[in-house]
Protein backbone atom coordinates (compact mmCIF):
# COMPACT_ATOMS: atom_id res chain seq x y z
CA UNK A 1 0.00 0.00 0.00
CA UNK A 2 1.41 3.39 -1.01
CA UNK A 3 2.34 5.77 1.78
CA UNK A 4 -0.47 8.23 2.37
CA UNK A 5 0.31 11.91 2.63
CA UNK A 6 -1.19 14.92 4.33
CA UNK A 7 -2.86 17.18 1.76
CA UNK A 8 -1.91 20.85 2.02
CA UNK A 9 -4.73 23.15 0.91
CA UNK A 10 -5.60 26.83 0.87
CA UNK A 11 -9.38 26.94 1.21
CA UNK A 12 -11.39 30.10 0.51
CA UNK A 13 -14.05 29.14 3.06
CA UNK A 14 -11.46 29.06 5.83
CA UNK A 15 -10.02 32.37 4.61
CA UNK A 16 -13.49 33.89 4.57
CA UNK A 17 -14.21 32.86 8.16
CA UNK A 18 -10.82 34.18 9.23
CA UNK A 19 -11.52 37.50 7.48
CA UNK A 20 -14.85 37.74 9.32
CA UNK A 21 -13.00 36.99 12.55
CA UNK A 22 -10.66 39.90 11.72
CA UNK A 23 -13.61 42.31 11.84
CA UNK A 24 -14.80 41.13 15.28
CA UNK A 25 -13.15 41.93 18.62
CA UNK A 26 -11.22 38.65 18.44
CA UNK A 27 -7.93 40.22 17.23
CA UNK A 28 -7.83 42.25 20.47
CA UNK A 29 -7.44 38.99 22.39
CA UNK A 30 -4.36 37.91 20.44
CA UNK A 31 -1.04 38.47 22.15
CA UNK A 32 1.11 37.95 19.08
CA UNK A 33 2.19 39.95 16.07
CA UNK A 34 0.14 38.70 13.11
CA UNK A 35 1.44 37.97 9.62
CA UNK A 36 1.34 41.00 7.31
CA UNK A 37 -1.52 39.39 5.34
CA UNK A 38 -3.58 39.20 8.55
CA UNK A 39 -2.80 42.83 9.40
CA UNK A 40 -3.76 44.14 5.97
CA UNK A 41 -6.86 41.93 5.84
CA UNK A 42 -8.00 43.36 9.17
CA UNK A 43 -7.59 46.88 7.80
CA UNK A 44 -9.49 45.95 4.65
CA UNK A 45 -12.54 44.69 6.57
CA UNK A 46 -12.40 47.18 9.47
CA UNK A 47 -15.39 49.18 8.17
CA UNK A 48 -17.57 46.06 8.09
CA UNK A 49 -17.80 45.45 11.84
CA UNK A 50 -21.57 46.02 11.69
CA UNK A 51 -22.14 43.68 8.75
CA UNK A 52 -24.53 40.86 9.75
CA UNK A 53 -21.88 38.24 8.95
CA UNK A 54 -19.59 39.88 11.50
CA UNK A 55 -22.23 40.63 14.14
CA UNK A 56 -23.36 37.01 13.89
CA UNK A 57 -19.80 35.84 14.53
CA UNK A 58 -19.43 38.33 17.37
CA UNK A 59 -22.55 37.01 19.11
CA UNK A 60 -21.16 33.49 18.93
CA UNK A 61 -17.77 34.58 20.27
CA UNK A 62 -19.48 36.47 23.12
CA UNK A 63 -21.27 33.23 23.96
CA UNK A 64 -17.88 31.47 24.08
CA UNK A 65 -18.60 29.38 21.02
CA UNK A 66 -15.41 27.48 20.13
CA UNK A 67 -13.59 28.50 16.97
CA UNK A 68 -13.74 24.85 15.97
CA UNK A 69 -17.52 25.17 15.62
CA UNK A 70 -17.25 28.20 13.32
CA UNK A 71 -14.71 26.57 11.01
CA UNK A 72 -16.58 23.27 10.96
CA UNK A 73 -19.74 25.11 9.95
CA UNK A 74 -18.17 27.00 7.05
CA UNK A 75 -16.28 23.94 5.77
CA UNK A 76 -19.62 22.16 5.47
CA UNK A 77 -20.93 24.89 3.14
CA UNK A 78 -20.56 24.53 -0.61
CA UNK A 79 -18.25 26.86 -2.50
CA UNK A 80 -18.70 29.41 -3.97
CA UNK A 81 -22.46 29.65 -3.31
CA UNK A 82 -22.11 28.83 0.42
CA UNK A 83 -25.24 26.70 0.44
CA UNK A 84 -26.02 24.72 3.58
CA UNK A 85 -27.57 21.24 3.56
CA UNK A 86 -28.15 21.20 7.31
CA UNK A 87 -28.03 24.15 9.68
CA UNK A 88 -27.21 23.62 13.38
CA UNK A 89 -29.54 25.39 15.81
CA UNK A 90 -26.79 27.61 17.16
CA UNK A 91 -26.09 29.21 13.76
CA UNK A 92 -27.42 32.80 13.34
CA UNK A 93 -30.33 33.12 10.88
CA UNK A 94 -29.26 33.25 7.21
CA UNK A 95 -25.62 33.40 8.27
CA UNK A 96 -24.44 31.62 5.14
CA UNK A 97 -26.14 34.30 3.00
CA UNK A 98 -24.55 37.04 5.09
CA UNK A 99 -21.13 35.39 4.77
CA UNK A 100 -21.49 35.30 0.99
CA UNK A 101 -22.50 38.97 0.94
CA UNK A 102 -19.53 39.87 3.17
CA UNK A 103 -17.22 38.05 0.76
CA UNK A 104 -18.64 40.00 -2.17
CA UNK A 105 -18.81 43.40 -0.46
CA UNK A 106 -15.22 43.26 0.81
CA UNK A 107 -13.98 42.01 -2.59
CA UNK A 108 -12.01 39.25 -0.91
CA UNK A 109 -11.53 37.39 -4.19
CA UNK A 110 -9.48 40.32 -5.47
CA UNK A 111 -7.60 40.51 -2.18
CA UNK A 112 -6.69 36.83 -2.27
CA UNK A 113 -5.34 37.39 -5.76
CA UNK A 114 -3.26 40.36 -4.57
CA UNK A 115 -1.80 38.28 -1.74
CA UNK A 116 -1.39 35.11 -3.84
CA UNK A 117 2.40 35.18 -3.56
CA UNK A 118 2.21 34.98 0.25
CA UNK A 119 -0.33 32.15 0.18
CA UNK A 120 1.58 30.19 -2.48
CA UNK A 121 4.77 30.53 -0.44
CA UNK A 122 3.05 29.28 2.73
CA UNK A 123 1.56 26.32 0.86
CA UNK A 124 4.89 25.37 -0.71
CA UNK A 125 6.65 25.62 2.66
CA UNK A 126 4.05 23.45 4.38
CA UNK A 127 4.16 20.87 1.57
CA UNK A 128 7.94 20.70 1.83
CA UNK A 129 7.88 20.20 5.60
CA UNK A 130 5.08 17.62 5.58
CA UNK A 131 6.32 15.63 2.58
CA UNK A 132 8.80 13.60 4.61
CA UNK A 133 6.56 12.32 7.44
CA UNK A 134 3.91 9.62 7.67
CA UNK A 135 1.27 10.41 10.28
CA UNK A 136 -0.93 7.52 9.14
CA UNK A 137 1.54 4.74 9.91
CA UNK A 138 2.59 6.30 13.21
CA UNK A 139 -1.00 6.63 14.47
CA UNK A 140 -2.27 3.22 13.33
CA UNK A 141 -1.23 1.23 16.47
CA UNK A 142 -3.08 3.74 18.66
CA UNK A 143 -6.30 4.51 16.74
CA UNK A 144 -6.44 1.77 14.13
CA UNK A 145 -6.42 2.34 10.37
CA UNK A 146 -6.87 6.06 9.69
CA UNK A 147 -9.50 6.17 6.96
CA UNK A 148 -9.89 9.95 6.98
CA UNK A 149 -7.86 12.22 4.72
CA UNK A 150 -5.59 14.43 6.80
CA UNK A 151 -5.56 18.03 5.57
CA UNK A 152 -3.24 20.88 6.62
CA UNK A 153 -3.94 24.53 5.87
CA UNK A 154 -1.25 27.14 6.60
CA UNK A 155 -3.23 30.10 7.89
CA UNK A 156 -1.81 33.60 7.43
CA UNK A 157 -4.92 35.20 9.00
CA UNK A 158 -6.54 35.03 12.42
CA UNK A 159 -6.31 33.21 14.74
CA UNK A 160 -2.57 33.88 14.90
CA UNK A 161 -1.85 32.36 18.29
CA UNK A 162 -3.49 28.95 18.07
CA UNK A 163 -4.15 26.03 15.77
CA UNK A 164 -7.68 24.86 15.01
CA UNK A 165 -8.47 21.22 14.31
CA UNK A 166 -11.83 20.11 12.87
CA UNK A 167 -13.40 16.98 11.42
CA UNK A 168 -15.58 17.51 8.35
CA UNK A 169 -16.97 14.53 6.52
CA UNK A 170 -14.14 12.18 5.69
CA UNK A 171 -11.43 14.77 6.35
CA UNK A 172 -9.58 16.02 9.42
CA UNK A 173 -8.34 19.59 9.04
CA UNK A 174 -5.54 21.36 10.86
CA UNK A 175 -5.66 25.14 10.34
CA UNK A 176 -2.27 26.32 11.54
CA UNK A 177 -0.66 29.78 11.74
CA UNK A 178 3.09 30.24 11.24
CA UNK A 179 5.19 30.11 14.39
CA UNK A 180 5.30 33.39 16.29
CA UNK A 181 8.59 35.22 16.69
CA UNK A 182 9.71 37.32 19.63
CA UNK A 183 8.59 40.92 20.04
CA UNK A 184 7.63 42.76 16.87
CA UNK A 185 9.37 40.39 14.49
CA UNK A 186 7.18 38.80 11.81
CA UNK A 187 6.19 35.12 12.19
CA UNK A 188 8.64 32.47 11.06
CA UNK A 189 8.35 30.72 7.68
CA UNK A 190 6.89 27.21 8.07
CA UNK A 191 10.18 25.71 6.87
CA UNK A 192 12.11 27.35 9.71
CA UNK A 193 10.68 25.10 12.41
CA UNK A 194 9.64 21.57 11.42
CA UNK A 195 9.04 20.68 15.06
CA UNK A 196 6.41 23.40 15.40
CA UNK A 197 4.54 22.18 12.31
CA UNK A 198 4.77 18.51 13.31
CA UNK A 199 3.67 19.18 16.90
CA UNK A 200 0.68 21.29 15.92
CA UNK A 201 -0.44 18.89 13.20
CA UNK A 202 0.01 15.75 15.30
CA UNK A 203 -1.73 17.31 18.31
CA UNK A 204 -4.94 17.97 16.37
CA UNK A 205 -4.91 14.80 14.26
CA UNK A 206 -4.23 12.59 17.29
CA UNK A 207 -6.78 14.41 19.49
CA UNK A 208 -9.66 14.13 17.02
CA UNK A 209 -8.83 10.53 16.12
CA UNK A 210 -8.44 9.48 19.77
CA UNK A 211 -11.75 11.08 20.77
CA UNK A 212 -13.46 9.18 17.95
CA UNK A 213 -11.64 5.97 18.97
CA UNK A 214 -12.86 6.29 22.57
CA UNK A 215 -16.44 6.84 21.36
CA UNK A 216 -16.18 3.86 19.02
CA UNK A 217 -15.06 1.63 21.92
CA UNK A 218 -17.24 3.25 24.60
CA UNK A 219 -18.34 -0.10 26.10
CA UNK A 220 -14.71 -1.20 26.61
CA UNK A 221 -13.60 2.21 27.87
CA UNK A 222 -16.33 2.48 30.55
CA UNK A 223 -14.78 0.05 33.10
CA UNK A 224 -11.28 1.48 32.47
CA UNK A 225 -12.60 4.99 33.17
CA UNK A 226 -13.43 3.86 36.71
CA UNK A 227 -9.71 3.75 37.43
CA UNK A 228 -8.46 7.27 38.24
CA UNK A 229 -5.44 8.52 36.33
CA UNK A 230 -2.40 9.66 38.36
CA UNK A 231 -2.74 13.36 37.54
CA UNK A 232 -2.47 16.49 39.66
CA UNK A 233 -5.50 18.19 41.23
CA UNK A 234 -4.86 21.17 38.94
CA UNK A 235 -4.97 18.96 35.86
CA UNK A 236 -8.08 17.16 37.10
CA UNK A 237 -9.77 20.49 37.69
CA UNK A 238 -8.94 21.63 34.16
CA UNK A 239 -10.10 18.32 32.67
CA UNK A 240 -12.75 16.86 35.02
CA UNK A 241 -13.85 14.22 32.48
CA UNK A 242 -11.77 11.00 32.43
CA UNK A 243 -11.90 10.80 28.64
CA UNK A 244 -10.53 14.34 28.31
CA UNK A 245 -7.77 13.60 30.84
CA UNK A 246 -6.81 10.42 29.00
CA UNK A 247 -6.87 12.09 25.59
CA UNK A 248 -4.78 15.05 26.75
CA UNK A 249 -2.18 12.75 28.29
CA UNK A 250 -1.97 10.32 25.38
CA UNK A 251 -1.88 13.06 22.74
CA UNK A 252 0.97 14.84 24.55
CA UNK A 253 2.85 11.56 24.77
CA UNK A 254 2.23 10.79 21.09
CA UNK A 255 3.50 14.21 20.01
CA UNK A 256 6.69 13.79 22.06
CA UNK A 257 7.23 10.30 20.68
CA UNK A 258 6.62 11.47 17.10
CA UNK A 259 9.05 14.38 17.46
CA UNK A 260 11.72 12.06 18.82
CA UNK A 261 11.28 9.60 15.95
CA UNK A 262 10.93 12.16 13.16
CA UNK A 263 13.40 14.85 14.31
CA UNK A 264 15.46 14.22 17.46
CA UNK A 265 15.42 13.54 21.19
CA UNK A 266 16.28 17.18 21.79
CA UNK A 267 13.17 18.29 19.89
CA UNK A 268 11.04 15.93 21.96
CA UNK A 269 12.57 17.20 25.22
CA UNK A 270 11.90 20.80 24.20
CA UNK A 271 8.25 19.90 23.60
CA UNK A 272 7.98 18.11 26.97
CA UNK A 273 9.43 21.17 28.70
CA UNK A 274 6.91 23.39 26.93
CA UNK A 275 4.04 21.16 28.08
CA UNK A 276 5.34 21.38 31.63
CA UNK A 277 5.54 25.18 31.53
CA UNK A 278 2.37 25.89 29.56
CA UNK A 279 0.02 23.26 31.00
CA UNK A 280 1.66 22.12 34.21
CA UNK A 281 1.96 18.63 32.69
CA UNK A 282 4.76 17.00 34.65
CA UNK A 283 3.83 13.47 33.64
CA UNK A 284 4.49 13.51 29.87
CA UNK A 285 7.81 11.56 30.12
CA UNK A 286 5.92 8.89 32.04
CA UNK A 287 3.25 8.77 29.33
CA UNK A 288 5.93 8.40 26.66
CA UNK A 289 7.41 5.49 28.62
CA UNK A 290 4.01 3.77 28.79
CA UNK A 291 3.33 4.33 25.07
CA UNK A 292 6.75 2.87 24.22
CA UNK A 293 5.94 -0.17 26.34
CA UNK A 294 2.65 -0.63 24.51
CA UNK A 295 4.31 -0.25 21.09
CA UNK A 296 6.83 -2.94 22.00
CA UNK A 297 4.01 -5.28 23.01
CA UNK A 298 2.03 -4.35 19.88
CA UNK A 299 4.96 -5.07 17.60
CA UNK A 300 5.51 -8.43 19.29
CA UNK A 301 1.79 -9.23 18.82
CA UNK A 302 0.98 -9.27 22.53
CA UNK A 303 -1.80 -6.77 21.77
CA UNK A 304 -3.52 -6.24 18.44
CA UNK A 305 -5.06 -2.87 19.38
CA UNK A 306 -4.71 -0.05 21.87
CA UNK A 307 -8.15 -0.74 23.35
CA UNK A 308 -6.92 -4.18 24.48
CA UNK A 309 -4.01 -2.56 26.28
CA UNK A 310 -6.01 0.30 27.76
CA UNK A 311 -7.04 -1.45 31.04
CA UNK A 312 -3.33 -1.48 31.96
CA UNK A 313 -2.74 2.17 31.15
CA UNK A 314 -3.62 3.76 34.56
CA UNK A 315 -1.50 1.29 36.55
CA UNK A 316 1.44 1.42 34.16
CA UNK A 317 1.34 5.22 34.17
CA UNK A 318 1.33 5.24 37.95
CA UNK A 319 4.53 3.19 37.93
CA UNK A 320 6.10 5.35 35.22
CA UNK A 321 5.20 8.60 36.95
CA UNK A 322 8.61 8.84 38.58
CA UNK A 323 10.35 8.99 35.20
CA UNK A 324 11.44 12.56 34.56
CA UNK A 325 13.35 12.31 31.29
CA UNK A 326 12.62 10.84 27.89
Amino acid sequence: MAERKVLVRIDDRVRLMSAVLSATTYPQQEQYRPHQVARFTAKRVADFSHHPAVTGAQVLLDQNAPLEALYTYILKLTWPDLAASQVPRWVPPRWNEHLKNFYEQTKLAEWWQETKTDWDKAQQEAELVLSTVDFYTFLKPFVGQVVEQLVFMPNLLYPVGRTVGVRVGGEIWVICPPRQAWGDSPPWPFTEDKGYVYANAMTEYARLLMLAYLRQHAADVAPVAQKPLPVSDEFRERYPNWGDQFTELVVSGLVALFLEESISKQEAKAYVLLQRKAKGLQIVPGVVSVLRRYLSDFNSNKYDSFIKYMPNFPAHLRVAKTITTI
